[in-house]
């Protein structure tokens, strides 16, 4: 860990590995450029299984720090509980210690969102697996676990568009409930704007009122804001 300290302290920018961990794919991409990697994850995936792949898919590449993104919620630089749509022992892991890195942990939304603000009030979504949400407002992160929410007949947010709603009730009806969410969200929380990403934005042909088209490419360049933008605070 001392090798990014004495480039901090020379005040040049440490190499950032981001690593992405979601429902289908660990991606890792860094910040000295190159090609992204992946690997399949699955609803098995432990992480004791991401440390080896990560460090199997970044053998060749130098670099002096982490940044991940996880898909449930973090405390104090670590997963505070297992994911919904992963396998098991995620609570209090200690991915620093088993990189022996620097490591910065963030929700994966959140890790998304980064990448993707533009300034000011900033909501972000993300259609997926399951619905990520983060907040960004005036360079403050704030992790957001909306997806479970009573929307309708007892079912959360995420019943209706997340995976399993696409697959239940079908893109059109899919659609519907993504623009009746987006709008109940907006309301609530007054954002400037909102940008939706995850991999199922492409199944929209039009967007909410306010809203972008997001890109998952942007959780690379977040987990690199995350070491190099000294005005976030996350």
């Amino acid at each position: 860990m001392a090798k990014a300290a004495k480039k901090a302290a020379a005040g040049s920018d440490p190499i950032v590995l981001t690593v992405d961990v979601g429902g289908s794919h660990v991606k890792i991409l860094s910040s000295a450029g190159g090609e992204m990697r992946r690997v399949p994850s699955g609803p098995s995936l432990t992480p004791d299984q991401v440390v080896a792949s990560v460090k199997k898919l970044a053998e060749g590449l130098d670099y002096d720090v982490i940044s991940m993104g996880y898909p449930g919620p973090v405390r104090d630089n670590k997963p505070s509980l297992d994911p919904f749509n992963l396998g098991k022992g995620w609570n209090g892991y200690d991915f620093a210690a088993a990189f022996d890195k620097p490591v910065k942990l963030v929700n994966d939304a959140l890790l998304q969102a980064i990448g993707s603000y533009d300034g000011g009030r900033m909501l972000f979504l993300g259609l997926g697996t399951g619905l990520g949400a983060a907040m960004i407002i005036k360079n403050v992160g704030q992790p957001m676990e909306l997806a479970h929410l009573p929307y309708k007949k007892g079912a959360s947010f995420e019943d209706y568009v997340g995976e399993r709603g696409l697959e239940k009730h079908g893109k059109k009806k899919w659609r519907k409930y993504v623009f009746d969410v987006v709008d109940r969200l907006r309301a609530a929380l007054q954002p400037d704007y909102i940008v939706i990403g995850g991999g199922n934005v492409d199944k929209l042909d039009e967007l909410p009122e306010k809203s972008r088209r997001g890109d998952n490419t942007r959780a690379f360049e977040g987990g690199f804001r995350l070491w190099r933008d000294k005005a976030l605070i996350v």
